[in-house]
């Protein structure tokens, strides 16, 4: 039993014109993606996707993707990504989930998910940008958001894993309403996605930065290819 995780699928079974096919390095993605899963994964694993799971607009409209989903192996949790359009409350796409028959799959948003003696713990995030009151509105919702999945997983005697759409850190820009969130529990590990192309790819922060181990699992920068955390 292992855990995985990679972001960023951008499936596009429902509206293929949405395919990432016209950007470098997404040549045939989705079968890629479905292959390296069905040869890394194994039932009893389970695998977080750090966002931008689906190009549909709704949940209708990304059912295909997540039936495809729903059919590889393993246990699927899922964050949101700033193009997961399809997005709605919490109730909404679990009782979605459960109407389809889609056992798999489960949504991380104000809550953790146990693996082991750790927590599967996460949020979106959001853009650094403190001069834009719409946008520092929305960045202090995720932290706290954050705060009380990460919070939810001490009270329950885990070890958090936090997991982000957003990277907390990206080239000479920090975001300090995550970090400090992250600084405050002591977190050890963090892993997002967000990030695409060889430029992104180099500018990213990958490694031990402050004490906490930072990993890039956006889809293209994995070769599609499911990243064992542990």
């Amino acid at each position: 039993m292992s855990l995985f995780v990679i972001g960023d699928l951008h499936l596009c079974y429902g509206v293929p014109d949405k395919t990432m096919e016209i950007f470098g390095g997404w040549d045939n993605y989705q079968q890629r993606i479905i292959e390296n899963w069905q040869n890394t994964v194994s039932k009893d694993d389970t695998v977080v996707i750090a966002g931008d799971v689906s190009w549909g607009m709704s949940l209708a409209q990304a059912y295909e993707d997540f039936r495809i989903i729903n059919e590889l192996p393993g246990t699927k949790i899922i964050l949101k990504g700033n193009h997961d359009y399809w997005w709605t409350t919490k109730n909404k796409m679990d009782n979605f989930f459960a109407e389809s028959g889609f056992e798999t799959l489960n949504i991380l948003h104000n809550n953790h998910y146990a693996y082991g003696k750790y927590a599967v713990c996460g949020t979106r995030g959001w853009v650094n940008m403190p001069d834009e009151p719409a946008d520092a509105k929305v960045l202090g919702r995720e932290a706290q958001r954050l705060d009380v999945s990460i919070k939810s997983a001490i009270d329950a005697g885990l070890e958090p894993i936090v997991f982000m759409h957003y990277p907390p850190i990206f080239a000479g820009s920090f975001n300090y309403d995550i970090l400090d969130v992250l600084y405050r529990y002591k977190i050890k590990r963090c892993y997002y996605g967000h990030i695409h192309g060889a430029k992104g790819h180099s500018l990213a922060v990958k490694g031990c930065y402050d004490d906490i181990d930072f990993a890039l699992v956006s889809g293209d920068y994995l070769q599609f290819v499911p990243l064992k955390v542990e």
